[in-house]
């Protein structure tokens, strides 16, 4: 009976310690995290002014773009945030993503512009594309994403804004003709959005 007795207590005292420790391991990590969360909140912010001034010229802003922003609907009816430069108060330019599907997956590209509409600068913050082929959207792999400097809908028009392959203005890569028509087809776009809301852009509150 003493021996029943004891393997009763200990079959109830180890699930007990086990829960125990769950309960203490699950608090570590719920404190860890809230003392952890604003240092990643502050990295990926640093992170974020760092490529939205990557697409704009030396000197364009001088105001904190993530404190000047606009939420706006997009074709696709999903929300679409607007960085505003500024320079001494005034609306110099505006920076925002967009997205085509490039192939291996949705690529994003963030786009630059001035008030007219002309692009100073994109570059692709995320892709899935094939390391040797794809990749060459990278600045660090090749300068060909600075091709759409300088352009509009205007210059080129409209009907260029593809890769040469389809009739249009821009270089495509040998053997990966996909994903630099995919990243044209996401700036020509964010260009026609922009185009579409300009005048909210400039003067929203």
């Amino acid at each position: 009976m003493s021996t029943l007795a004891e393997w009763r207590g200990r079959l109830s005292y180890q699930p007990l310690s086990l829960g125990v420790v769950a309960l203490a391991t699950s608090a570590a990590l719920v404190v860890a995290n809230q003392l952890t969360q604003p240092a990643i909140f502050a990295a990926d912010e640093r992170d974020l002014q760092t490529s939205l001034i990557e697409v704009l010229p030396e000197g364009f802003a001088d105001n904190n773009l993530l404190k000047d922003t606009l939420t706006l609907t997009g074709d696709d009816g999903k929300p679409v945030i607007v960085y505003r430069a500024r320079k001494a108060g005034t609306v110099t330019g505006a920076v925002f993503q967009n997205g085509a599907r490039g192939y291996g997956g949705e690529l994003i590209v963030l786009i630059g512009v001035d008030t007219k509409g002309t692009l100073l600068g994109a570059r692709v913050i995320r892709h899935k594309e094939t390391p040797g082929l794809g990749d060459k959207i990278e600045l660090a792999k090749s300068k060909w994403i600075r091709d759409f400097e300088g352009k509009s809908l205007e210059s080129p028009p409209p009907e260029k804004w593809a890769v040469k392959k389809d009739g249009g203005v821009f270089d495509q890569f040998a053997g990966a003709t996909i994903t630099p028509r995919a990243v044209v087809k996401a700036v020509k776009e964010g260009m026609t959005f922009y185009a579409a809301h300009r005048q909210e852009i400039l003067e929203g509150k």
